[in-house]
């Protein structure tokens, strides 16, 4: 047995690698800057409620006052800041958004009242809309089709990773009770986001960024996005999908510590249990969606863990002690499985459902009823879990159901409208590809630097 162990573990070791090694050099560079992204917001979110009362000298109510006048700004500046990611290029806008968004962390150390600090919040909301759709804009035109949802996933699990050092780096600045080290925060940030808009700048350049200055003024034949009401209809649904994160941090916690015997320590392991299948699964969640009837498959099997988490937590009202804990703890593992193949499935949608040459407002109008979908959430899902009890829990399962069954029209819908509008040739960009194995390809560690920075077109496969 002892030598069967032994001579099997390499084997799984190499395997583990091969799980970690990204899909493509290129993959491997947009996984750093979401990594390096993830970093810097991470910190300082960890710490910015601290920062903001004790520092700024805010109370409770004006933090969240502000977060609602920034999210309000961020929602009427997604389609703008769209447009003009396709006007200037998504490479260029992505790179101004992360310089944007480093100077405006550095002059959080000099706000000291509410008014500053509702400008501020505003002001990073509305650059932060930039980078969205710069960010995505980019990434579907710089991959190629068939490495698109993979690199996605991989881009993903890099996130999360990020956002988990961000907040041990947060949580260890809060250790020392010091206000002195909050305000080292803010500039961490700043030095990670610029470091992120530098790294940007040395990244390949897409086909949209290679447009002249008289072609970026002409005025992209075809309609917009607006008027695609299979894209917002679609984008409107997977809002509702997405409200799997109100369950995930808000619904279930409550349920938690109001409604069943679960020791409120075991909050802290359910939240590090999405994380790391946040991390590591990603890539397997994506395997297989290659397309909108694979993406829509990943959508039903979305919603089938969604429809269970509900199911399973409902039950625990009625049960007691470790079958509690146990019970809690796969409801969120079923809701974090919601997530994943959700994610995968979006990624699908943006790359086959968007006009090729209009991919910054078709990301700005999908931010727009992508928040109208999800928006409502919060207070209806806690009212109908804390007072409906099994009825509420059952109303929000149902309300899953629905858009399952809704988007699969909608996205017909969209596709058509592409197809009625769409040039076949500019279309056919619009697609992603299962990827084929491919033999004697190396595939090397991501690197923040090239010698040089090629063109890189969407429909154009890169191996590095």
């Amino acid at each position: 047995m002892r030598r069967y162990v032994d001579r099997e573990s390499p084997v799984m070791f190499s395997g583990i690698l091969a799980h970690a090694r990204p899909p493509s050099p290129l993959a491997g560079r947009l996984a750093v800057q979401s990594l390096l992204f993830a970093l810097g917001e991470g910190t300082f979110l960890t710490g910015s409620a601290v920062f903001f009362t004790q520092i700024v000298g805010l109370s409770a109510a004006q933090v969240g006052l502000g977060l609602t006048c920034a999210g309000i700004a961020a929602f009427l500046a997604a389609w703008p800041m769209g447009r003009l990611v396709d006007r200037f290029g998504p490479k260029k806008m992505w790179s101004v958004s992360a310089a944007g968004q480093a100077a405006m962390f550095s002059l959080w150390p000099f706000i000291t009242d509410f008014n500053g600090y509702v400008a501020m919040a505003i002001g990073m909301e509305v650059i932060g809309a930039l980078g969205g759709a710069a960010h995505g804009a980019y990434t579907i035109d710089v991959l190629p089709p068939d490495e698109r949802v993979r690199s996605r996933a991989y881009m993903y699990s890099a996130l999360n990773v990020g956002f988990t050092l961000g907040s041990l780096l947060g949580g260890i600045a809060l250790a020392f009770h010091s206000n002195d080290v909050l305000h080292v925060l803010p500039w961490f940030t700043t030095a990670a986001f610029l470091v992120n808009a530098a790294a940007i700048t040395r990244l390949p350049r897409a086909s949209h960024d290679e447009r002249t200055p008289e072609e970026r003024r002409e005025k992209v034949p075809g309609p917009g996005p607006l008027r695609n009401p299979g894209w917002l209809l679609t984008n409107f649904f997977i809002g509702s999908f997405w409200t799997n994160q109100v369950l995930l941090n808000v619904v279930i916690p409550l349920w938690l510590v109001q409604e069943t015997d679960a020791p409120r320590v075991l909050l802290a392991f359910l939240f590090g249990t999405n994380t790391v299948m946040c991390i590591f699964l990603p890539m397997a969640a994506a395997r297989g969606v290659r397309d909108v009837p694979t993406a829509l498959r990943a959508v039903r099997v979305s919603s089938t863990f969604f429809v269970v988490s509900c199911l399973i937590t409902l039950a625990t009202h009625d049960t007691v002690g470790w079958v509690t804990i146990a019970l809690v703890w796969l409801g969120h593992v079923t809701v974090t499985g919601a997530e994943l193949y959700l994610s995968a499935a979006s990624w699908s949608f943006e790359a086959e459902l968007m006009d090729p040459r209009q991919r910054g407002a078709y990301s700005g109008a999908a931010e727009l009823t992508g928040t109208l979908g999800k928006v409502w959430a919060p207070a209806v899902y806690t009212f109908l879990a804390m007072n409906w009890g099994a009825t509420g829990w059952l109303t929000i399962a149902g309300i899953i159901v629905v858009a399952t069954v809704a988007i699969h029209p909608s996205t017909r819908l969209a596709r058509r409208f592409l197809e009625d509008h769409v040039p076949a040739d500019v279309l056919a960009d619009a697609r992603v590809a299962e990827p084929a194995p491919e033999e004697g390809v190396a595939v090397g560690p991501p690197s923040l630097i090239d010698a040089e920075e090629p063109v890189v077109g969407s429909d154009v496969v890169r191996r590095g």
